[in-house]
């Protein structure tokens, strides 16, 4: 997934679910977004989406 399409899907998802969503870095290169109930913290990290901050 590439940045742009990263950073969409984490605002998007993070405004319907109304959660925080981590955009993370995983071992082979490739982004991806999950909560971050669900992240365990094995990746690099990009960003956090709070939905709640202004």
């Amino acid at each position: 997934m590439s940045s742009n399409d990263a950073y969409a899907f984490a605002f998007s998802l993070a405004t319907t679910l109304m959660a925080v969503i981590v955009i993370f870095r995983a071992g082979d290169g490739t982004l991806s977004v999950v909560p971050a109930t669900e992240f365990d913290g094995d990746a690099d990290v990009i960003a956090e989406i709070d939905p709640f901050d202004p």
